[in-house]
């Protein structure tokens, strides 16, 4: 007979409240809103509640015997995880902040915890995780640190990202030891614009005025919106202080574009002030307010510029800035000229061409050679205009000295900007269309061998488009870049001009010899001629000729002379060390 104390299921009530027990645990289990898993020591998962596969996207069924490991994204580094599972090792339990991915891929971020489970002898037989999910609250705070730190008109840094940024590229500056530019921009003429179109419109002017500036600076500056019509602008890694003028004229040009507003264009200026770290002091606020009151002082001075701060600084800008006027009144008056030094061939000693090269006849300094100008136009506008204006002078010398039976080669020099300025090749044709009468072979240009390497690619197919008009092209100061054989045989130049600093010394440095010699054997291996500048001696002249170079020019031939006196130094023009040079190059 049963035992009357026995339930009628057949178990004691022990055994009922254990699996009462059992049953509310995993109730409680499936009924928590956080994500629960349960893995065994190496990270294989047992169990995991409803809430952890509406998290992850992973069905249970599907999530159980793998590895949580599935779940990590690239987010974390490895030593993320290294320093969690010692925290676990250690402690027992770790708890943070964590971006995985769910099954789709698609990324979350959750607060995990993770706690070891020990066995009564103390080791660990399983983990326990619980995970919520958190991205919204994220992506709450990442709006909410937008607010704080952009503008909502123009979505630029406000001026409470500036002073950050302001204080990492002080930091930045020291480290790099360079210079930062903090420009302090104030449009002019914006109050025009809000009382005569309204706020509306102002502030459409604002947002496109906020978009040129981020269109124009540079990817690692910052450009930021204080209020109103006022922007900071930070220019970082200046090497020189022209590189800030050149930067800031390119601002002023492109705000001065006019600008549609409801059918009604309105040209804007801006007034920018400029301080200098570390020409200034070091201080961010300090800094902002020197930026500040010179940009006060470009008001005052006629709006529409740039004033900068620092006296040092600022005079040598006002300087560059007089500099490019009276170069533009020279071109203007015609003050600038050719002068040309003759070109002879080593074995014959007759003339083959000439380098033209440019003088300013600066009616209060007198003549002026390149070294005195030309840098102060270095990748401006004016860059291009002088360079046009080289080109157009040599061609109608090229004409008036063959109407008068001198027809020789004249090689121009051509800066890197202008070479890689917009049409280039299509102007250089324009010009060339001007004088049908000259065989496009009289010209050549000469460019910086250091200056072709900047950009292979580009001034490649550049002298590829001049070179089937007829044109010719001399790579200029050779050696002083580092051309590989690989780039030499790429560019479709024609001559390699050896840089005088090697030419100078070659009779009494054997280094120099050497790399002459190596340059001369190199040109040949590639069929181009040699040209040695800077020939001053007759020993210089005599090793150049036993070493197979083909032209040279310099002092000990002819000096720089005006276009009129090449005529009367070719009539003039004897052997100039004598006949025996050549017998003795023949004999040799």
């Amino acid at each position: 007979m049963p035992n009357p104390s026995t339930p009628e299921n057949g178990q004691s009530p022990d055994q009922n409240a254990h699996a009462d027990r059992v049953r509310l645990i995993l109730k409680s289990f499936e009924s928590i809103q956080e994500g629960v898993a349960i893995s065994d020591v190496t990270g294989s998962v047992m169990h995991v509640n409803a809430a952890f596969s509406k998290i992850t996207g992973y069905p249970r069924e599907e999530i159980i015997g793998k590895n949580l490991r599935i779940l990590q994204s690239a987010h974390q580094s490895p030593s993320f995880y290294e320093s969690m599972w010692q925290a676990i090792r250690t402690t027992g339990y770790w708890a943070g902040e964590v971006w995985n991915h769910k099954k789709e891929g698609e990324m979350y971020a959750e607060w995990l915890s993770i706690s070891a489970i020990r066995n009564d002898e103390g080791e660990v037989t399983n983990y326990i995780g619980i995970t919520s999910d958190i991205t919204w609250y994220k992506q709450h705070e990442k709006q909410l640190d937008h607010i704080a730190h952009y503008d909502t008109l123009t979505g630029l840094p406000n001026r409470t990202l500036l002073n950050d940024r302001l204080k990492q590229a002080v930091a930045q500056a020291a480290r790099e030891q360079n210079m930062m530019a903090l420009c302090y921009l104030d449009l002019d003429g914006f109050k025009l614009v809000n009382d005569s179109m309204g706020h509306d419109a102002g502030d459409g002017v604002l947002i496109e005025v906020a978009r040129r500036i981020q269109n124009t600076i540079r990817g690692g500056d910052t450009v930021a919106r204080l209020g109103g019509d006022e922007f900071v602008i930070l220019l970082l890694g200046l090497e020189r202080g022209d590189e800030c003028s050149t930067a800031l004229n390119r601002l002023l040009s492109v705000i001065a574009e006019p600008v549609d507003i409801g059918g009604k264009y309105f040209v804007l200026g801006a007034s920018i002030g400029v301080s200098i770290y570390p020409l200034d002091d070091e201080h961010t606020d300090t800094l902002l307010r020197h930026a500040d009151q010179a940009m006060y002082s470009a008001k005052q001075s006629g709006k529409n510029r740039f004033h900068i701060y620092d006296p040092a600084l600022d005079q040598r800008a006002r300087n560059q800035q007089e500099s490019l006027k009276r170069i533009e009144q020279g071109l203007q008056e015609n003050q600038f000229e050719l002068y040309y030094q003759p070109k002879v061939d080593l074995r014959t000693q007759t003339l083959v061409g000439a380098e033209a090269l440019i003088r300013w006849n600066d009616p209060e300094r007198g003549l002026l050679t390149p070294a005195r100008f030309l840098p102060d136009i270095e990748n401006t506008q004016f860059d291009i205009m002088i360079g046009e204006w080289v080109i157009a002078t040599a061609l109608q010398q090229i004409a008036l000295w063959r109407a008068n039976g001198l027809d020789i080669e004249v090689s121009i020099n051509i800066s890197a900007y202008h070479l890689e300025s917009a049409n280039f090749s299509d102007k250089l044709q324009q010009q060339l269309a001007r004088h049908p009468g000259i065989p496009a072979n009289s010209l050549q240009i000469e460019v910086l061998e250091t200056a072709a390497l900047e950009d292979i690619a580009q001034v490649r197919l550049i002298i590829e488009n001049c070179t089937k008009l007829g044109v010719g092209f001399a790579l200029d100061d050779f050696g002083t870049g580092y051309s590989s054989l690989s780039y030499l045989s790429s560019l479709p130049v024609n001559t390699l001009k050896i840089d005088q600093s090697f030419v100078r010394n070659l009779t009494v440095n054997k280094s120099d010899h050497t790399i002459v010699q190596g340059i001369i054997a190199l040109a040949r291996a590639f069929e181009l001629k040699t040209v040695a500048e800077g020939i001053e001696t007759k020993e210089h002249f005599d090793g150049l000729l036993r070493m197979n170079c083909d032209i040279g020019q310099g002092y000990v031939i002819a000096r720089p002379m005006q276009a009129a006196a090449l005529l009367d130094w070719v009539k003039k023009a004897a052997p100039i060390f004598g006949p025996c040079q050549q017998a003795a190059h023949e004999n040799k």
